[in-house]
């Protein structure tokens, strides 16, 4: 989730519907409230779903606790009546304890007028302030407490590397540690990323802040807001001229927070970056259950081979002369090996040095090829959902021998990866060009995620097929103007019988028939290897 505030709703909120099968839990969890909280009046929920869109939420005018079943998994996974289920559903326990702390100990409220950047701010401050008081209170709860950590954290709190952002950042996670929640050893790549982007003097201001709020009183609002106008001055914000929380531009690719804040979220979930990477675009990215998956045809399994064939000649279209060790004559006698040779076979052991060195004509070393597409799946695109579907197919069976990389994103209203880099799919996943043109964006992101098309000294590349006609062409210009500056070119495939937009910073060709697509990206593929 964006911010904190969604899981803490002051004002009155209809309850979530109550699941049968929950009861128990429900129950339960109502019964054992008022120790951790201290108070009588609460209930607490736990349903699928329920939460008000986060994993947990407080109700504390209404005297109400939701908790979304999911990070339960099963309701007969544990027996809730025994103390010992805790242990385990150690992360829906820690989003009870949570949101106990919330119901205990925010009990002040945002005065009315108060500029929206400044709230933002205070309710930041306020996460690790009632854990603060929650641990101090009840010392054994920081063993739950640190099991939300991960689930109260989204991608969207690091989405670019500014001040506010940062912030964001250090109140969620560095304030933590002065809470003696989590440990500085946790957070160690998090403070690097934030002091990089904010600077040691700034950072230091704002922890004198989340330190001072730590010890503030559940009912003083006061002292809140006047901290969280202080945490805005800071961060140079004036709220009278910028009362909104800034958001993240959208035209800006993740940079340093985004990477520390994936590296401290695959350590506590015992994976590697890579691996938790990979595991997050798996779900986040997957296909919908309407689009479907089909053998390949022949003539796609012909296409495959040929634009294979073509990429491996351009690897290999200059030879230039070269030297290669060899076992046997003719060629120049290398002493030193000719040396080892023998003394591995007075050993008894199958020689493996070379002693001859001779002259040859070998192609020159080629880099590897990087290639993204991204095929609009808008309703406008409707005549080019099959020939994408196929070229994303073709493109992964012809670069999977060629030392090459290539991963196929469709994108509408959602982003779907197609076909992901160094897979070699069996079937062919049909997409249904049936969306909104909404997520361009994040489709140019998820690109270079995958294949780090603005990383120097790669051979890279990457072809958009679409009208250009999207809702917010300003944030798409300074994507494709920021991979063009890096070195990636952007090849635009248009409809010839469509209107849109033309972007600059690209080689924009107007394709007539849908079938012609496949040839440009695979034409492109090759001259880009030929000419690296």
């Amino acid at each position: 989730m964006p911010h904190p505030s969604p899981h803490l709703q002051p004002g009155p909120t209809a309850p979530a519907a109550g699941d049968p099968d929950w009861r128990v839990w429900s129950d339960a969890w109502t019964r054992h409230i008022p120790t951790l909280t201290g108070r009588t009046d609460l209930t607490v929920t736990v349903a699928p779903g329920a939460g008000g869109g986060a994993p947990a939420c407080c109700y504390p005018d209404a005297g109400r606790i939701e908790v979304d079943a999911t990070y339960i998994g099963a309701p007969d996974i544990a027996n809730p009546r025994r103390a010992g289920h805790k242990r385990l559903v150690p992360t829906a326990y820690g989003l009870l304890v949570h949101e106990a702390a919330h119901a205990a100990h925010s009990r002040w409220r945002t005065p009315p007028g108060t500029p929206p950047v400044v709230a933002a701010a205070a309710e930041l401050l306020e996460e690790s302030r009632i854990e603060y008081r929650q641990r101090t209170r009840r010392r054994g709860d920081r063993r739950w407490l640190r099991h939300t950590v991960t689930t109260l954290i989204s991608a969207d709190d690091a989405a670019v590397d500014d001040p506010w952002h940062a912030a964001h950042l250090a109140a969620l996670l560095l304030a933590r540690v002065d809470a003696r929640i989590l440990t500085t050893k946790d957070t160690k790549g998090i403070r690097a990323a934030v002091t990089t982007v904010l600077g040691r003097k700034r950072l230091l201001q704002l922890r004198d802040l989340w330190r001072h709020a730590h010890t503030v009183d559940d009912n003083d609002a006061d002292t809140m807001i006047d901290l969280a106008w202080r945490w805005c001055r800071i961060l140079d914000i004036d709220p009278h001229r910028q009362p909104q929380a800034p958001a993240a531009d959208a035209g800006v690719f993740a940079g340093l927070l985004a990477q520390a804040l994936t590296d401290y979220l695959a350590h506590t979930a015992g994976l590697t970056p890579g691996q938790y990477r990979d595991q997050q675009i798996t779900e986040r990215f997957c296909a919908p259950a309407t689009w479907t998956h089909r053998d390949p045809t022949d003539g796609e399994r012909a296409a495959a081979r040929v634009l294979a064939a073509r990429l491996r000649a351009a690897r290999t279209h200059h030879a230039e002369p070269d030297t290669r060790p060899s076992p046997v004559p003719p060629g120049r006698l290398r002493t030193r090996h000719a040396i080892t040779a023998q003394a591995q076979i007075a050993a008894g052991a199958a020689p493996t040095a070379t002693p001859w060195q001779r002259r040859t004509q070998l192609p020159p070393p080629k880099p590897t090829l990087h290639l993204g597409v991204i095929v609009d799946a808008s309703f406008s695109m409707h005549p080019y959902a099959a020939p994408m579907s196929s070229a994303g197919w073709i493109l992964a069976h012809a670069a999977h021998s060629n030392q090459a990389v290539t991963a196929t994103i469709a994108f509408g209203s959602d982003v779907t990866l197609l076909v992901p880099p160094r897979r070699r799919p069996t079937h062919v996943l049909e997409l249904r060009a049936d969306g909104g043109s909404t997520a361009f964006t994040e489709a140019v992101k998820l690109a270079d995620q995958l294949l780090q098309l603005r990383q120097p000294g790669r051979l890279r590349m990457l072809a958009v097929v679409s009208d250009g006609d999207l809702p917010d062409t300003g944030p798409a210009q300074r994507l494709i103007t920021t991979l063009h500056r890096t070195g990636c070119p952007v090849l635009w495939l248009r409809p010839a019988d469509l209107d849109g937009h033309t972007f600059t910073d690209t080689t924009t060709i107007l394709v007539a028939d849908p079938v012609q697509a496949i040839g440009h990206i695979a034409d492109a593929a090759v001259t880009a290897l030929e000419h690296a």
